[in-house]
């Protein structure tokens, strides 16, 4: 596939057909996504691949623990967790997990509920040694840190792309950080960094939708011109 073709079609997927994916295919895109960038080539990623049916399980569980959550804020009109979120707004909102909870309970469930069935799970790591995180004293949230590791994951999904598969990062369960390290037994100097789901799509998303580059790019300031849109 066509560099560019891939980097404006590659969307999330996160409904699988339930064909097997081949250990050797899995290994082909870990092979591929570790030329991605890093920090003075640190390469501070690790990769657990869960394969084990009882781990999946309650990987799955650990999952759901921050999906609720998830849920109840986008319901209330919040963006989960932001930074500079309204705390009061969210613990209102949180209110609605446990309805959310039994009502998917009740239902046949989506991607969060079948997490434990998707054929390739993944947890990447991040080596909180090796991390040049340049943002570490400020006194705001820090994220620079993460540029080192999610090319790493965003190679991944290209790789998977290209090879036909389909993909989804997702960070929901890192709510619950110390259940999933000791499900993996995870040493104190990882961070977990993202849960990415891969399979054969039941549909791939090509249509993405995407602001405008006029809408983000400015010209010299924040409140300067807009750069137009090609």
């Amino acid at each position: 596939m066509e560099l560019v073709e891939a980097l404006r079609t590659t969307g999330a997927v996160r409904a699988f057909r339930p064909d097997p994916v081949p250990d050797d295919v899995v290994a082909e895109l870990l092979d591929t996504a570790r030329f991605a960038p890093s920090g003075g080539n640190r390469q501070a990623w690790r990769v657990v691949v869960v394969k084990d049916p009882e781990l999946r399980r309650r990987l799955r569980d650990v999952y759901l623990s921050g999906w609720y959550p998830y849920l109840a804020l986008g319901a209330a009109g919040l963006v989960p967790w932001a930074p500079l979120g309204d705390r009061a707004a969210e613990s209102a909102a949180l209110e609605a997990v446990p309805s959310l909870a039994a009502a998917a309970a009740a239902g046949p469930g989506g991607f969060a509920e079948h997490l434990d069935e998707v054929p390739v799970l993944l947890v990447v790591l991040a080596d909180l040694r090796a991390l040049a995180a340049v943002d570490r004293d400020l006194d705001r949230y820090h994220l620079v840190g993460g540029a080192s590791i999610y090319p790493f994951v965003w190679s991944l999904l290209l790789a998977a792309r290209h090879r036909g598969l389909g993909g989804v990062m997702t960070s929901v369960a890192i709510r619950h950080e110390d259940d999933l390290r000791a499900l993996l037994a995870v040493p104190d100097e990882l961070a977990v960094a993202a849960v990415v789901a891969l399979g054969w799509p039941q549909h791939q998303p090509t249509k993405l939708r995407r602001r405008p580059v006029s809408a983000f790019a400015t010209v010299d300031r924040f409140d300067g011109p807009p750069v137009p849109d090609p």
